[in-house]
């Protein structure tokens, strides 16, 4: 049973989605209940994070002045030389 939804949203979004429904060839409604769908769906339960992994979050600190980015394209630059 269809049930008709008024929904309250950024017009430039809206105007994003009206086109990427028009590209993909269906309808915004039908892209918003396919949306929420997925998000309300128990065929996707949400992970469950591992106590070990849980219990390392945080412990490693990063200096927030080097450029890590930088640091790992130099390491690959002289790893593939």
């Amino acid at each position: 049973m269809d049930t008709k939804l008024t929904l309250k949203l950024d017009s430039d979004i809206i105007e994003k989605a009206k086109e990427y429904a028009k590209d993909t060839n269906t309808s915004l409604s039908k892209l918003i209940e396919n949306y929420l769908e997925a998000v309300t769906s128990s065929k996707y339960p949400k992970t469950k994070i591992n106590p070990i992994v849980k219990s390392l979050t945080g412990v490693i600190t990063l200096d927030e002045k080097k450029d890590y980015k930088e640091a790992y394209t130099k390491y690959l630059i002289k790893k593939y030389k």
